[in-house]
């Protein structure tokens, strides 16, 4: 009856290492939309809830709002994922999935926000991908990284 408790101890006693997992940024023909894009009727309508919110006007939160087109060139967006969903981010739904097949990222950073860290792939036409965790993230190899964004690859934990 000693074995087990003692057994016990031993097991809760050992540490493991945490494990680490290396990435690369997704190419962007393999990621894709995780709903549908909002329709137009949706889009004016929530234009007229969000610019006519009082709080909003006097918070001074309204610079979408003295057009119809800049605001909803700000909405009309839908969240993407990658192939394997460790990646996401906003598209706009102006973009077809086809324009972004091929798409090379530009750049890889981490990103501390508080107590998460965001690994964050930055691609042409303002899209970004962003892993989140709340363990620590290393780009490996930075100068070869920032001469060749192909090859970046980040370690987290």
């Amino acid at each position: 009856m000693q074995l087990p408790a003692i057994l016990l101890i031993a097991l809760t006693s050992l540490t493991l290492p945490a494990l680490a997992a290396e990435y690369s940024c997704p190419d962007l023909g393999q990621a894709g939309p995780v709903n549908s894009c909002p329709g137009e009727e949706e889009l004016r309508y929530t234009y007229t809830g969000f610019c006519s919110d009082n709080s909003k006007v006097y918070g001074k939160e309204t610079d979408a709002c003295p057009r119809y087109e800049d605001y909803r060139a700000m909405k009309n967006t839908v969240l993407w994922e990658s192939q394997d969903g460790a990646f996401s981010g906003y598209v706009s739904c102006d973009m077809q999935p086809e324009q972004l097949a091929g798409v090379r990222a530009s750049s890889m950073q981490v990103v501390k926000q508080g107590t998460l860290t965001k690994l964050v792939c930055s691609y042409p036409r303002g899209i970004s991908l962003s892993l989140r965790t709340k363990g620590s993230c290393t780009i490996q190899d930075s100068p070869a990284c920032a001469a060749d964004t192909s090859a970046c690859r980040a370690i987290c934990d």
